[in-house]
């Protein structure tokens, strides 16, 4: 078959094979068999096929029938038409060759001559023409390096104009710059003159300018003195203040002491030692009296045989006190 009715078949074939897809599609399937059964093919053609796993095979013969080969075509030969008719021609009837044959023989030499003629100017006018061309070239050669020449000149002159003129706009902008740089120092040291002497006073005022010993004096050695004298005072008043607690329980004891009657037999012999030993808190309290003003007050409710102690009594108790003092402000 030929190409086209392949292709024909091939179409028709998908087609079908299209169609069928879409009615299998379509067609609603079979339904799920219930519970407990199932499907089985039945076939349902009128004619029944037997199925089996072998394929059928049949063995066939054909004969043809023997044809003789064709003869070769003849060749076409047309039908002969009309009737056949001779002449006869004798010599020197129709023409003369040496007559008929002279103009064309001038004819044939003439356009021979002629055409060499011709070829002849063309080689020497193609050979003026290449002349004219080399001296042509020649002259446009030696045109066109006088034109790179004039063009380089030309180029180099402009680049000289150029730079001149980049080199003097430069100068130009220089000259202003400088006159400009000159100008504002001039007016920065006019407008700076009484600037910076105000500056220096106020930043001299704030303290950034200091004297670095009295700097020095200031964050360090002050701030040191002042620590050991406060640690110097809370010593004193820790000395003070231990002194003051021993000199009130001396005088609560004496106190206590004198609160009971002595004995009678005993009564003009000891007289004289309490008030001995009762005045040394009298004395030391009034060393101290700006110190322990209740002291003082104690002091005060003594008997007035207790304010006047002797005068030896009274040096021994100032010395044991300051004695004291100073070995509380040693520790």
């Amino acid at each position: 078959p030929s190409t086209l009715g392949v292709k024909r078949q091939r179409r028709a074939q998908k087609q079908v094979l299209a169609k069928k897809l879409t009615h299998e599609q379509i067609r609603p399937g079979t339904p799920e068999p219930v519970k407990g059964r199932e499907h089985v093919y039945v076939q349902t053609e009128l004619y029944l096929e037997e199925i089996s796993d072998r394929i059928i095979e049949i063995d066939g013969e054909c004969q043809t029938d023997e044809f003789l080969d064709r003869p070769p075509t003849p060749l076409f030969i047309p039908a002969k038409t009309g009737k056949d008719v001779a002449t006869q021609i004798e010599e020197g009837e129709l023409f003369d060759f040496d007559i008929e044959v002279k103009p064309i023989l001038e004819v044939l030499v003439g356009k021979t001559v002629e055409q060499a003629l011709l070829e002849v100017m063309e080689e020497e006018e193609l050979a003026q023409l290449l002349s004219h061309q080399r001296a042509f070239i020649e002259l446009r050669n030696a045109e066109f390096a006088e034109l790179q020449r004039l063009e380089e000149q030309d180029r180099r002159i402009r680049e000289e104009k150029e730079r001149r003129r980049l080199e003097h706009l430069e100068k130009l902008r220089k000259q202003k710059e400088t006159a400009e740089k000159i100008a504002a120092r001039a007016f920065a040291q006019r407008y700076l003159a009484d600037l910076i002497p105000s500056v220096f006073n106020n930043l001299h005022d704030s303290g950034f300018f200091y004297d670095p010993v009295e700097r020095d004096i200031e964050t360090e050695f002050l701030p040191w003195l002042m620590s050991e004298v406060e640690e110097t005072l809370q010593k004193k008043v820790l000395g003070r203040t231990m002194l003051d607690s021993l000199i009130r329980m001396v005088v609560e004891k004496r106190l206590d002491e004198f609160s009971h009657p002595p004995p009678s037999d005993q009564k003009e012999a000891p007289a004289e030692e309490p008030k001995a030993t009762d005045a040394a808190p009298q004395v030391s309290g009034e060393a101290d009296a700006a110190d322990q003003p209740v002291g003082e007050k104690e002091e005060t409710d003594q008997p007035d045989a207790e304010e006047k102690p002797s005068d030896s009594t009274s040096s021994q108790l100032e010395e044991q006190g300051q004695e004291g003092t100073a070995d509380l402000e040693t520790e």
